[in-house]
């Protein structure tokens, strides 16, 4: 098991999947609690000279000129936690919400949130845990930041509120609390803003979707290569001298993958130097390097926005070394929402091109003399004809999800939150584009699988050979027609995987 630590300086992309997806322990070094503690003792100084700061002395949102009594203000806190724990709908998966808390974590441990150090180790306690709170779907406008979302995880350290079970099922609070041997907290001035106020559901779900988008990305171009080589498309359009005069980064990388997936073909040699071949490839082969290219390199401009968020102070009021508290803005999560959105149309490009490609695999007037629907027995059997019917579904439903969520905003709050960012919706929407983009790989996988089988006894790429072992064992050889779902659900889980691109470099070399 391995350990996370978080520091008053923040945390890194790989200690936010460890926590989310592992169970990796966290602790809190010395220097943030440290940060804490300094921070802490200038909200007890304004507390003691009564003057009124918000989110300190004040209520909150359109409320933020209403001064709230000392003897009050604890209760105030509280009262947040509880209005402010208002979503609706299906939990969160708990890959998110321990994201969400993780970053809740970082968040506080930087320093500028005014909070007692024993609140960061409350919410570290229920990562180590493995107690994670009902968080539902429906809730967050992105601004002030992912208020509900983290009220839901902030009620859960009051004893209140729900957590997940074993099995998926909700769980009462002060029982899940109970039986790990943990307490609820209270809460002192300031506590309650600073544990809800930021954009930590929105950060947690773009990086584990940037994770996601990178190795689906690459095995895009494993799919796109053994489609082409089962179509005897040509391998020249991938040539780096042709990338070179078109120098974005990702197409040339994407180029290079493409052309070295393709090397050392049987199939591939069995027509290059045929008069008969067409002279140009369709675009859905020949521009795939342009097309997944395009999304290597929004991914890289997200990435990047991902990372200045990663150090970033995302509370409001902060709290300042110099002891002034001032309200910001950096909640607002326009540019997560914008980032996600971005990357949720270049993905759901990536799978659109690939069923395009299917397509072609299926059609026999266009597939180079493979069968139609890649049945041997066409028309008693219907081969992968209604796999293509799914996967064309699933373009158009991502085609809807690239419509931009972050071009949306209502006004809430007495018109005191007037423009809101709609982040969360963006990144939740993202998720479901990249996992949609897993089915299209996998049914383009297939299908240029059954295509290199078809096109015995030549024998295929390294590539190709590891990609027919893999899902042979699977789906066997070409024959009669059987039950898809399982073959397609079981294509999907060597697309999300890590094995079948181990077993490619294995052969060629690591991919880019």
């Amino acid at each position: 098991m391995s350990t996370v630590t978080i520091r008053s300086t923040g945390i890194t992309p790989a200690d936010l999947l460890a926590v989310a997806r592992g169970a990796a322990t966290v602790v809190l070094d010395s220097a943030s609690l440290d940060a804490m503690a300094a921070s802490r003792a200038i909200v007890d100084g304004i507390e003691a000279a009564g003057r009124p700061v918000y989110g300190v002395s004040t209520g909150f949102g359109a409320l933020a000129n209403t001064f709230v009594a000392p003897e009050r203000r604890a209760e105030l806190q509280h009262a947040l936690i509880r209005s402010h724990a208002a979503g609706v709908g299906a939990p969160m998966p708990r890959e998110v919400v321990r994201a969400m808390m993780l970053l809740r974590v970082r968040s506080l441990a930087l320093g500028r949130s005014g909070v007692r150090p024993l609140v960061a180790e409350a919410l570290v306690d229920l990562l180590n845990h493995d107690v994670t709170p009902w968080v539902p779907e429906h809730g967050s406008l992105g601004a002030s930041g992912d208020l509900a979302p983290l009220a839901h995880c902030a009620l859960v350290l009051l004893g209140e509120g729900w957590v997940l079970g074993p099995a998926g099922e909700r769980v009462d609070a002060a029982d899940a609390l109970r039986r790990v041997g943990l307490k609820p907290v209270e809460l002192a001035a300031k506590e309650g803003l600073a544990l809800i106020n930021g954009t930590d559901g929105m950060l947690g779900m773009l990086l584990l979707a940037i994770h996601d988008a990178a190795h689906l990305f690459t095995v895009a171009d494993v799919t796109a290569a053994l489609a082409i080589e089962a179509m005897l498309g040509s391998e020249r359009p991938f040539l780096p001298e042709l990338h070179a005069i078109r120098p974005h980064p990702g197409q040339s990388v994407s180029a290079a993958n493409i052309h070295r997936l393709l090397q050392d073909s049987r199939v591939m040699d069995s027509h290059r130097d045929d008069l008969a071949h067409a002279v140009q490839d369709a675009y859905s082969m020949r521009c795939a390097p342009q097309v997944a290219g395009a999304a290597r390199d929004t991914l890289d401009f997200v990435r990047t926005v991902a990372d200045r968020e990663l150090v970033s102070v995302v509370d409001n009021p902060v709290v300042l070394p110099d002891g002034r508290v001032e309200s910001t803005g950096n909640f607002h999560g326009a540019p997560l929402g914008f980032a996600a959105d971005f990357l949720a149309i270049a993905a759901a490009e990536v799978g659109a091109i690939a069923e395009r490609r299917v397509d072609r695999l299926l059609d026999v007037t266009r597939s180079r003399d493979l069968p139609a629907f890649l049945s041997p027995d066409a028309g008693v059997n219907s081969g992968l004809m209604i796999a293509q019917y799914t996967a064309a579904g699933i373009v158009a439903e991502n085609r809807r999800l690239a419509a931009p969520a972050s071009v949306d905003s209502l006004p809430t709050s007495g018109m005191q939150e007037d423009h809101v960012s709609m982040g969360w919706a963006a990144t939740k929407k993202l998720r479901t584009v990249l996992d949609n983009l897993t089915s299209l790989l996998a049914v383009e996988l297939l299908a240029a699988v059954r295509g290199l089988q078809l096109r015995a006894p030549l024998t295929p790429s390294p590539a190709g050979r590891a990609a027919v072992e893999a899902l042979g064992a699977i789906a066997g050889e070409p024959g009669p027609d059987v039950f898809l779902a399982p073959l397609m659900e079981a294509a999907r889980a060597v697309v999300a995987g890590p094995e079948l691109r181990a077993a490619i470099e294995r052969e060629i070399g690591p991919l880019g």
